[in-house]
């Protein structure tokens, strides 16, 4: 109920209330003011400042963020340039103050150390930001809570200051924590913010002095409130307390830290801080103390609150909030907090004391001169004794408290004398709170104010204080201060204790008195309790037929009339006659009831509305029809007896004495005996009575009516007085003998049909002597008044005057004969006992005896005494008697019974026709012999005569098993719950006195448990399949399934199939018919009846679910549905698949067609039936789970066949032709049929497969939303492992070669070699060794890349000269292109010339310190995205291929099922170090775990440090010391064919939260003996893919083959098999859907990386990011290209785009991201490799200027991005455009830059080995160099002078 409260306040709160909401979740509220001038609203939040319309409607907004920016930059870096890197931060507002006098707007933020803007109020313009001087820094924290400003105006001709308090955030040398400063008029003026004085010796500002924070190294105070008052400034604040020593209090001494919360004061005027007093304040309630500030406000005390703190009215009281205790714990913060009130007079006269007290030298000082000095109330200090702390704590009047819903925010305000505040909660909760003294506070109303708490501390009130502005840190509400309308009666609406409100009278409603019209005018506005309206109405109750009622009221004026109206019987005039209205009462109506409570209201004719109202009783005499109830009733009721009528007014009644008041004065029958009237005897019934009316002239005697039978009898009556009426003499008669008499209903009327009141219920007994009395012992047994004796004569029992026969030959009870002969045995049980006796025998017969004394010792069972008991004797009829001990030798023998005292007579002796005989009753077994702990069992114990005796009982051990049922061989008892526990009891059996042995045993076991249900759904009918898998299920009988639905139980039968498992048909749900929902149910309870099993009725553990049932539509309208032979028949309706958690859940459906069941095919709207072949009417039945309906009847007719006459009539060749066109269409018509089935079949798996779309789609999109969240808070910038200078330009200038020549020095080094050193240095030779060597055919691709990389390691110490060589090959290059024809935008397209490598090689040397700085950060936040969000589902380790993923070709087409698991690992290299927890899927194979775990030790850790996977092993510990060594393949291994299936963590069972441990690799004797298939093919080119570094030119090659092993032909698998080997189709992939509808996935894993393939395309996209320029080499570059452009006059600018294009995004990023392990130490699997060629592909494509066609064919990785290229190209372009608007590097500044590349990477190669690598080629074609060398005289000599 709760709950539901608070759904509905919040919903109240959205509806009712105006609010404004956080544009930006990260634009949280701070900081709000409201002019009072005009009632705008201004709002300060992070980023933005707002001005709100009262209503809450934006009316402008103002930015103030994010910007660049470091905490740490002190003075900020808008003033001096800052080292520290500066990131993007929010601005959060601290502080926002209204300067009505300069109508601006002070807004201070967090950036930049707090400077503040100066805001116009109207427009939120800015007048002003001065920040270039320290003044303007007010304060470093960043919290918008712990700064506080108060304005203080000293009149018009000074100008206004600010007081600004501050916590410091361990600065205090940068930030005083209080000061003055001045607020200039002119809003740019310098001396803004300014100390309002500063000399060298004092300042108006107090600083935390720095030894402080030695004491407590956080020690801070936080400003809370502030406020002016008089002459002083107040500073609410919270500061850790001191303490005595110098470790006291401080948290270094392992204590926690104390806080305590104080008042600061200050003279407005000191401008030297002399004044400045501390007081320590807080508050105790019921002996808890609360010290912690939360809030405060300073308001008015108000006339009753005044009185109470013996203050004035208008004098200032502060409200405070404080938390319980003096200790800060965010975490488990208390929730308890208080409202106090302080008088702020007794603050300050606390003050003045201590001023006294110190300056009179109370304490340590004592100067006589200064004890002279007048210290009164406006005393400002001295430059001595300051500044001063009053230690004594200022304790606050407890107002209120609450220990749930803490208090976080408060204000207040007078309203008609009455203080009322209004605190916010952390909850979102705004309490209204009367507070009429210090200890009499009323919490009169809670609402609702915000959705999510808790209330911030600033709050505020309309101009007007009719609403109240309320905030939560994303929601700004305006909630009204009164809510009276919600009263809707006089007393809520005055009992509230809301002085708000008042009962406006003749408009009914609750409201503010200036809200009801004429509330002056006496009595219309009812302001106390005692006011409202009092209805007296006279009389107040009248008959249905008065016509008049006079209400009584003290009501207002009525003169414009009134009207009453009796609810919905009738409203009319009322007559106003002062204070009394006389209303009629309405016309007279039928009551069938003799009164009515009915709601008298008066309505005023003013306002239409009723005003007042009271309940009235109608009452209707003339229901009751007998004298005794009317005269009863509690209202004027009187009789007429001669009328015989009850009336409301007695003059009606006839004669006087007619009149009956009381219940004595009503004629009625007297109570009587019994009156006994035998059948068909003549005689008159007397009935005494009283006050019996004598009938007058015209009316009619008194008549008796008996009603026998149904039958009414009337008999005429004699009335022979007022007290005695008598039935005339009649016989009487009933039908039957099953009744000896018979009741018969007795009533007196008189005058036809006025009866006489019978309130004894007198009622005449008829009766036959010989019904039920056919033997004379019956006869006498008789009522003796019945007057019936034996008439032996005739032997019946007849009355005493119908026996013909004389007094002697009549038995009669009591007479001289009573004594009844020949008794007769008819009946014993039982038959058979055990000779210990203690049998009960029954004895049943005829005439045996009337007193027990008679048959008393006189009954014998086979010669045995047998004992009669007098509790079994029925007279006559029935004899019980215990059997007594037999001997041996008795056997068997009859009955005996002798009725009478003393001898025995033959003629009243019985014996019995059958005999009684003695047994030895045995056991021998018993079954079941277990059962639960519990009981409940039904055992069956086996032997002979176990039916012998009256009575068995059973024991196990010392506890009874209650007896069920019983047999000569068998007898059954159920089990009670064991009093021992578990263990064997003996079992033994009484019957009677014979105690049967025989060492039989139960035992009793473990109850059962039940720990699996699946599947975990039903449907309302239930009758559905449920697996139960538990312990001990088969001691279980009869189990059953149950469910409690609304106090409703259903049970189920389930089906034991072993002891861990059953099969059971859920329940039904209880759910009515009527009440047929479609949203699914949880039972109220849900469980199992085992036996006596408790613990298992409701079980706790289940989510057992009921969805709606399948419903299904009529076939058609008639009910009939015609169809062909073969058609399908189609049934629809709904729910037929329930969407269960896991996709949509299989029911069981059943459909018959006449007897035949038919095959189905069921969609969620439709079962398709393919019909059996039949023809005929056949009536349609469907069955699913509990349900069975028909939908309809099917018609199937045959089609007819030719007609036989025509057949006959066409001649024998033309039959030929017939019977071939009869053979065709009935072919082809089975041809058409067969494909309609085909299409109804395949529209029915599309309808499937959509659903299952939908399904995978809102998977992914649900798991696209949690994965950016969880990715983006996972990588947290984590060090990032860059790789060297010279690792890094290995892995790009010779890719795949790990130690590479040019790393080493060598051996010899010739003088030749140093010669050509020289040779290369030229570069004529250098460009005609290029030139020469490409010409040549033999130079290969590889070729031409190598000798590029080694001609850049040569040259990398004169880079300036490389760059030169650079220009002039690609000069070349660029003519050759255009020589050649080819077209211009293929220019560097593809790396075929010596230049394209260089210039990769040239941006690879020069970008090295960008990718550091700069693009390093989003390159690795991406690879780690796309490696992280892999890996969160199943990548399969064969084939690479994963379940996230951008790839198609690596995609996982169909549904693996996984479940992730946290393992809890050891550290391999410390064992004792804290367990690491690691996510990882109970599909991975062990490497693949042992991967994972890697990753989470060493996730810093470059991965060329770590330990390698191959050389661990997994070790799994499972507590007691038992360890598992876990690997890929193993003894376990499973083989299915020539498959072989690698080790997962589901094939080893590892439940959540194992406990691993990565150990060095072990041999087992599997490893090296059976070292087959993984360890030969799949492992190790694994192992080689992992130490792969190169980029390889397809993903294929990555891809390891399944190779069969060459010795058993087997092929491994992880998840997926590989589909090459053709032995599987493509629908047998473990799922029908069509793979396609995966691709969703690829949106999904898109979706997740947009955040950070966005980064890193805008970093390397941008001219300036992140603080970085532009690399010197691109503009260089690119200004070259386009001085060719224009070289070659190429203006196209597409073709300069993609030159552009070609040469920087192509030949450089491209490589860098597809291949990030050039960059990093990191290690790059196939499926991460994958991703980023799709996100290679997409860079390549932004910086395409080719439009994209797409279409259905296209790439699945085109379209990913299809949507975000066109964005992405427009970067490209800007970036572009932007270089080139940059002005142009000069050769001096390149040149410059170029040499200081070199000299820092002067010695990472050797460059001897580059020369002679490069060398080898001037061998391998020296005579073509030799003759272009030699074709130019100027080279021959040229070449001559180096030489010599």
């Amino acid at each position: 109920s709760e709950a539901l409260c608070t759904l509905l306040l919040f919903n109240l709160c959205c509806t009712l209330y105006a609010s404004f909401r956080a544009e930006n979740p990260e634009w949280t509220f701070n900081h709000l003011a409201v002019d009072y001038r005009n009632g705008n609203v201004y709002l300060g939040a992070v980023n933005r400042i707002y001005k709100l319309s009262p209503g809450l409607e934006v009316q402008v907004s103002h930015e103030t963020g994010p910007d660049e920016d470091n905490r740490k930059c002190y003075p900020p870096r808008i003033v001096q340039p800052c080292s520290e890197p500066l990131t993007l931060t929010n601005n959060v507002n601290k502080m926002l103050l209204m300067d009505y006098r300069e109508n601006r707007l002070l807004a201070c933020g967090s950036l930049y150390q707090g400077i503040c803007k100066l805001l116009r109020l109207d427009d939120l313009f800015k007048l002003g930001e001065p920040f270039h001087k320290k003044e303007h820094y007010l304060s470093g924290v960043n919290e918008s809570g712990s700064v506080f400003g108060v304005i203080v105006s000293y009149g018009n001709a000074s100008p206004d200051m600010l007081f600004v308090a501050t916590a410091v955030d361990g600065k205090p040398e940068y930030f005083p924590t209080i000061s003055s400063r001045k607020l200039a008029r002119n809003s740019e003026e310098d001396g803004m913010f300014a100390y309002v004085f500063h000399d060298e010796f004092v300042a108006s500002m107090i600083k935390i002095p720095s030894d402080t924070f030695t004491v407590i190294p956080d020690f801070d105070i936080y400003y809370i409130y502030g406020f002016a008052s008089g002459n002083f400034v107040y500073f609410l604040t919270l500061q850790p307390e001191m303490g005595g020593g110098p470790t006291t209090g401080s948290s270094s001494a392992g204590r926690e830290q104390v806080y305590t919360s104080k008042i600061v004061r200050l003279c407005k005027a000191d401008t030297a801080f002399n004044s400045y007093v501390e007081v320590p304040i807080g508050c105790i309630s019921g002996n808890v103390e609360y010290r912690l500030l939360e809030a405060a406000y300073l308001s008015k005390a108000g006339a009753i609150l005044a009185r109470s703190l013996d203050v004035a009215p208008d004098d200032d009281v502060l409200f405070a909030v404080f938390s319980k205790g003096q200790k800060r714990r965010p975490r488990q913060a208390s929730q308890d907090s208080a409202l106090c009130v302080f008088s702020l007079r007794k603050i300050n006269e606390k003050i003045k004391e201590r001023l006294q007290s110190c300056y009179k030298g109370e304490g340590t000082l004592d100067l006589a001169w200064l004890k002279l000095l007048t210290i009164d109330d406006d005393f400002c200090g001295l430059d001595m004794n300051a500044p001063l702390g009053v230690s004594e704590m200022v304790r606050g009047k407890p107002l209120f408290s609450d220990a749930v819903d803490k208090m976080t925010s408060v204000i207040a305000y007078v309203y008609k004398n009455h203080s009322l505040v209004f605190v916010g909660t952390k909850s979102g909760r705004m309490k209204k709170i009367r507070v009429d003294g210090s200890s009499r506070a009323l919490q009169y109303e809670t609402v609702q104010a915000v959705e999510n708490g808790p209330i911030l501390r600033d709050m505020a009130f309309s101009s007007d204080h009719h609403y109240l502005y309320v905030m939560s840190e994303s929601q700004l509400s305006r909630v009204p201060v009164e809510a009276c309308g919600q009263y809707s009666t006089c007393s809520e609406c005055l009992g509230s204790g809301d002085p708000h409100c008042g009962w406006c009278v003749l408009h009914n409603m609750c409201t503010r008195k200036e809200k009801c019209e004429r509330s002056s005018e006496p009595r219309r506005f009812a302001s106390d309790i005692k006011q409202c309206v009092r209805l007296s109405v006279h009389p107040n109750n009248i008959s249905v037929s008065q016509f008049s009622v006079t209400v009584t009221h003290n009501v207002p004026e009525l003169s414009a009339g009134v009207n009453c109206t009796f609810e919905d019987l009738a409203e009319m005039n009322g007559l106003v006659e002062g204070n009394r209205i006389k209303c009629s009462s309405p016309a007279e109506k039928e009551m069938p009831r003799d009164h009515q409570i009915v709601q008298l209201y008066l309505k005023s004719k003013e306002t239409g509305l009723a005003f007042a109202n009271t309940s009235f009783v109608f009452y209707n005499c003339s229901v009751h029809k007998s004298c005794l109830s009317c005269v009863s009733s509690p209202y004027q009721c009187h009789w007429c007896k001669y009328r015989h009528d009850c009336t409301h007014d007695p003059r009606t009644c006839s004669f006087q004495e007619g009149r009956v008041k009381k219940p004595e004065g009503c004629p009625q029958l007297l109570p009587a005996d019994k009156i006994l009237v035998p059948v068909n005897v003549v005689k008159p019934i007397t009935l005494r009575a009283k006050n019996l009316p004598q009938p007058q002239s015209g009316q009619r005697g008194y008549e008796c009516l008996l009603t026998i039978q149904g039958n009414e009898h009337r008999v005429p009556a004699l009335r022979f007085n007022s007290s005695s009426v008598q039935c005339q003499n009649t016989s009487y008669f009933y039908d039957g003998m099953e009744m000896s008499s018979l009741p018969v209903e007795l009533t007196v009327i008189w005058n036809g049909d006025f009866s006489i009141d019978n309130p004894a219920h007198n009622k005449v007994h008829l009766y036959k002597c010989d019904a039920q009395r056919g033997s004379c012992g019956l006869c006498l047994k008789a009522d003796p008044l019945f007057g019936c004796v034996w008439c032996k004569g005739e032997n019946r029992c007849t009355l005493k005057q119908h026996c013909p026969h004389p007094e002697n030959q009549w038995l009669e009870h009591n007479g001289i004969n009573s004594k009844c002969t020949h008794p007769r045995i008819t009946q014993i049980t039982p038959l058979r006992g055990p000779r210990e006796g203690g049998v009960l025998v029954t004895i049943r017969g005829e005439n045996l005896g009337l007193e027990f004394t008679e048959i008393q010792g006189n009954v014998k069972v086979a010669g045995v005494d047998c004992t009669p008991i007098r509790e079994g004797y029925i007279p006559a009829e029935q004899i019980v008697c215990e059997m007594g001990k037999a001997q041996e030798s008795q056997y068997t023998g009859n009955v005996q019974v002798c009725v009478g005292v003393g001898e025995c007579r033959p003629e009243f002796m019985a014996k019995s026709s059958k005999y009684y005989y003695f047994v030895i009753p045995r056991i021998s077994g018993l079954k079941p012999n277990r059962g639960p702990v519990s009981g409940g069992t039904i055992v069956n114990i086996t032997g002979s005569h176990l039916d012998a005796g009256s009575n068995v009982s059973i024991m196990f051990k010392d506890q009874p098993c209650t007896y069920l049922r019983r047999g000569g061989q068998w007898l059954t008892c159920r089990t009670h719950a064991s009093l021992n526990g578990y263990g064997n009891v003996s079992v033994s059996v009484s019957i009677n006195k014979a105690h049967l042995q025989k060492d039989l045993r139960f035992e009793y076991v473990e109850d059962p448990t039940i720990t699996k249900i699946e599947p975990e759904w039903s449907i309302y009918s239930g009758h559905t399949p449920v697996t139960v898998t538990g312990t001990n299920l088969d001691i279980i009988q009869t189990p059953l399934i149950r469910a409690k639905y609304n106090g409703h139980e259903t049970l189920n039968l389930c089906q034991v199939l072993s002891p861990t498992s059953m099969l059971c048909q859920a329940p039904e749900l209880p759910i009515s018919l009527a009440r047929q929902q479609e949203v699914s149910e949880r039972p109220d309870e849900f469980g199992f009846k085992l036996d006596d099993v408790q613990a298992l009725m409701a079980l706790n553990s289940t989510n057992f679910i009921y969805h709606p049932n399948p419903e299904f539509e009529p076939l058609s309208v008639s009910g009939v549905l015609e169809l062909k032979p073969g058609s399908p028949i189609i049934l629809k309706g709904r729910n037929f698949l329930p969407p269960t958690n896991s996709g949509n859940g299989k029911l069981n459906y059943t459909v018959l067609i006449g007897e035949k069941p038919c095959v189905l095919t069921v969609s969620e709207t439709q079962l398709l039936c393919e019909s059996p072949n039949l023809t005929g009417r056949h009536k349609v039945l469907a069955r699913v789970g509990g349900i069975e309906f028909s939908p309809g009847v099917v018609h199937i007719t045959s089609d007819s066949p030719l007609s036989s006459t025509a057949i006959i009539g066409i001649a024998a060749a033309g039959a030929l032709l017939i019977l071939f066109i009869v053979v065709v269409l009935i072919a082809y018509k089975r041809k058409s049929r067969e494909s309609d089935l085909t299409l109804k079949r395949l529209q029915m798996q599309m309808d499937n497969l959509e659903s299952r779309v939908a399904l995978e789609c809102k998977e992914a999109f649900a798991e696209l939303q949690t994965d950016i969240h969880e990715l983006t808070s996972d990588l947290d910038g984590a060090g990032i492992p860059f790789l060297d200078y010279r690792t890094y330009t290995m892995r790009v200038l010779f890719p795949g070669i790990e130690e590479h020549p040019v790393l080493r020095d060598l051996e010899q080094v010739e003088k030749g070699l140093k010669l050509f050193g020289q040779l290369i240095n030229n570069k004529v030779f250098l460009l005609c060794f290029i030139r020469t060597l490409e010409a040549q055919r033999g130079f290969s691709m590889r070729d031409r890349g190598n000798v590029a990389s080694l001609i850049m390691t040569v040259l990398q110490s004169k880079l300036e000269y490389a760059t030169d060589v650079l220009k002039h090959l690609l000069s070349d290059l660029i003519e050759r292109n255009l020589e050649s024809k080819n077209h211009p935008k293929l220019l560097l397209r593809r790396t075929e010339s010596v230049a394209e490598k260089m210039l990769t090689n040239w941006f690879t040397f020069l970008l090295y310190k960008f990718l550091k700085e700069c693009a390093g950060e989003p390159l690795f936040s991406l690879f780690c995205a796309i490696k992280q969000q892999m890996e969160k589902g199943p990548i399969d380790s064969i084939t690479g291929e994963a379940r996230y993923s951008l790839s198609e070709d690596k995609l996982i087409r169909q549904q693996i099922d996984y479940k992730t698991l946290v393992v809890n690992c050891i550290h391999p290299e410390n064992e004792k170090s804290p367990e690491i927890q690691v996510k990882v899927l109970n599909c991975d194979t062990i490497s693949q775990v042992k991967e994972k775990i890697l990753d989470a030790i060493y996730k810093n850790v470059p991965h060329s440090h770590r330990l390698k996977a191959t050389d661990m092993d997994l070790e799994w510990r499972q507590g007691r010391g038992q360890r598992m060594i876990l690997q890929d393949e193993d003894v376990t291994t499973k083989i299915e064919g020539d498959w072989k299936r690698l080790n997962m963590l589901a094939h080893y069972q590892v439940p959540d939260n194992a406990v691993m441990a990565l150990v060095p690799k072990q041999v087992t004797a599997y490893n090296s003996v059976n070292n087959s298939t993984v360890s030969r093919t799949s492992a190790s080119k694994y192992e080689n893919m992992i130490k792969y570094t190169g980029s390889p030119d397809s993903l294929r090659s990555r891809t390891p083959m399944i190779t069969p092993d060459l010795e058993s032909g087997v092929k491994v698998w992880h998840l997926v098999k590989n589909h090459e080997h053709g032995d599987q189709k493509e629908g047998d992939r473990g799922s029908k859907m069509v793979s396609e509808i995966y691709l969703t996935r690829l949106l999904a894993t898109k979706g997740t990386l947009q955040k950070f393939v966005d980064d890193l395309f805008e970093t390397i996209f941008s001219t300036a990011h992140r603080g970085s320029a532009l690399p010197l080499a691109i503009k260089y570059m690119f200004d070259f290209l386009d001085e060719q452009a224009d070289k070659h006059n190429i203006h196209d600018p597409h073709v300069r785009h993609t030159w552009k294009s070609n040469c920087l995004p192509l030949r450089f990023w491209v490589n860098v991201i597809k291949n990030p392990q050039f960059v990093f130490d990191i290690h790059k699997s196939s499926i991460t490799d994958a991703c980023l060629s799709v996100v290679a592909q997409t860079f390549m494509d932004s910086c395409s200027t080719s439009e994209h066609r797409l279409g259905k064919d296209s790439p699945s990785n085109k379209l990913l991005y299809a949507k975000d290229i066109p964005s992405y190209k427009s970067w490209v372009e800007r970036y572009y455009s932007d270089i080139s608007k940059m002005p142009a590097i000069s050769d001096q500044d390149m040149n410059a830059y170029l040499a200081e590349q070199s000299r820092m990477h002067m010695n990472e190669f050797n460059t001897m080995s580059s020369l002679s690598e490069i060398y080898s080629y001037v061998g391998k074609y020296t005579e073509e160099v030799c003759s272009t060398l030699f074709t130019t005289s100027r080279l021959t000599q040229l070449v001559t002078a180096e030489t010599t």
